[in-house]
């Protein structure tokens, strides 16, 4: 058996103590294939190409293991905010 999403998550979980993890298995069970949505305050600071450097680096022990990491996001907890949306322009009377 290959890399469970349980070990993506662990690795995840102690380098960069997320406040938002969502790992998808893509493989079809088994293994070798992950999406990665992660918040993080380790971020803070960090472009995309470092955020996303940082999670390989967590995941570098199973690498050898899984064929494919899609990183869709990689963001700071303050990116992760909903932002609001504009108000509507309002028609003029």
């Amino acid at each position: 058996m290959g890399v469970t999403k349980e070990d993506v998550e662990a690795a995840i979980t102690s380098a960069l103590s997320p406040s938002n993890l969502v790992v998808t298995d893509t493989s079809g069970g088994c293994g070798a294939s992950y999406e990665i949505e992660v918040v993080s305050e380790k971020f803070e600071g960090k472009r995309l190409l470092e955020r996303h450097r940082m999670v390989n680096t967590a995941l570098a022990p199973h690498m050898a293991e899984i064929h494919a990491v899609s990183i869709k996001k990689a963001l700071t907890p303050a990116q992760a905010q909903p932002q609001p949306e504009p108000a509507a322009d309002k028609p003029q009377a």
